[in-house]
């Protein structure tokens, strides 16, 4: 990945954007495929919708969808002595959020803070063995009082973990929100791609959508509004490559092995053959997911949406999902961005998806 690519995509990962409040990543979005696409759009969700078309009449017209909210947390109460109460905002694990450092999204700015923590010494043996229940837990940003808390936070104010993205070893790189701000920057290099080589072969819509986290929201409401004939959701998926993770349940899926194509119910059978042929055709690894009942993710509900949509699932290997050290390789990214273009080339009837 080039360094202006690399940028990109940590502008993008680094803006907070939990659910509800993605506007800090969609302006990122925005910006970066304004002078690309022919046009780009922001429905009332928040969703946003770049549009190539096709450079020929009739062509399918197709949806790429990734999700630029991340989990976060949310300011529920403010005591008398200056702490912040929260609560989740998605799927956020009670065990890592201990003595973390976060910002606090406000009104006139990114306010830092901590999640507090009694320490080892002052805790019972028997509650050692436990996890602290979000309700117990609070950010303490160093007011005195409730008055000078109230003057900079708001009930209501969103707030995530102060980590950003960090390269390590080898092609390797760490930070939180990579689900599934990854697959919209995936989204966002494949329409680059396809305007640097011409015309595009279809009509192509790149989604980055919003409310991900929280039940499918912005997915579900983007493909009414887009109304594609192939609809795929770009994500992470689990890798199984570290230790403790249980393959005969997951799979065998590796950082670095290629994207990882879902295969099921929820995916569309000619859609995924294709997506296998194209693969091996343009020699890109990859690595294939059963997926026996509906999947988790924008696949979904853009498969089900209005008569039905061709849909599948590409996803990016990542290992530690929605902890702030998420951790996936730069070539995976690339693979699956060369992957969609290839495809965007054989779409080449509206018809074609319907199974046999």
């Amino acid at each position: 990945m080039n360094e202006q690519d690399f940028d990109f995509f940590k502008r993008f990962v680094e803006a907070p954007s939990p659910s509800g409040f993605e506007q800090p990543a969609q302006r990122v979005f925005r910006q970066e495929l304004a002078d690309v696409a022919d046009t780009v759009e922001t429905d009332v969700m928040g969703n946003v919708m770049a549009r190539l078309r096709a450079g020929r009449e009739d062509a399918p017209r197709v949806m790429l969808a990734g999700h630029c909210d991340e989990i976060g947390l949310m300011v529920k109460y403010i005591d008398d002595n200056g702490f912040l109460y929260f609560g989740p905002i998605g799927g956020v694990d009670a065990h890592l959020v201990p003595g973390q450092r976060v910002w606090v999204h406000a009104a006139a700015g990114s306010i830092p803070g901590v999640i507090g923590k009694k320490p080892i010494h002052l805790i019972e043996a028997k509650e050692r063995d436990t996890v602290a229940k979000f309700k117990n837990m609070f950010i303490d940003i160093g007011c005195s009082d409730r008055q000078e808390a109230e003057a900079l936070v708001a009930v209501g104010d969103p707030a995530t973990f102060a980590v950003g993205l960090q390269r390590l070893q080898g092609d390797r790189v760490t930070s939180r929100a990579f689900d599934d701000k990854m697959g919209a920057f995936i989204v966002a290099q494949v329409l680059k791609e396809v305007r640097r080589r011409g015309h595009s072969p279809v009509d192509l819509f790149g989604v980055s959508t919003v409310q991900e986290e929280i039940g499918l929201r912005g997915g579900t409401t983007s493909a009414y509004g887009v109304n594609p004939d192939v609809g795929i959701a770009i994500e992470v998926g689990h890798s199984t490559d570290y230790p403790d993770v249980d393959k005969k349940e997951i799979g065998d899926f590796r950082v670095g092995k290629g994207p990882i194509l879902a295969r099921g119910a929820n995916i569309n059978p000619v859609l995924f053959e294709l997506l296998v042929q194209t693969a091996r055709e343009e020699n890109i690894p990859y690595q294939v997911m059963g997926a026996p009942r509906a999947t988790g993710t924008d696949a979904n509900v853009i498969q089900l949406s209005r008569g039905g949509v061709a849909a599948a699932l590409v996803s990016v290997p990542l290992r530690y999902m929605h902890t702030p050290v998420e951790l996936l390789s730069l070539s995976d990214l690339e693979n699956t961005v060369r992957l969609l273009v290839g495809l965007l080339g054989r779409l080449t009837d509206r018809h074609m998806f319907i199974p046999g």
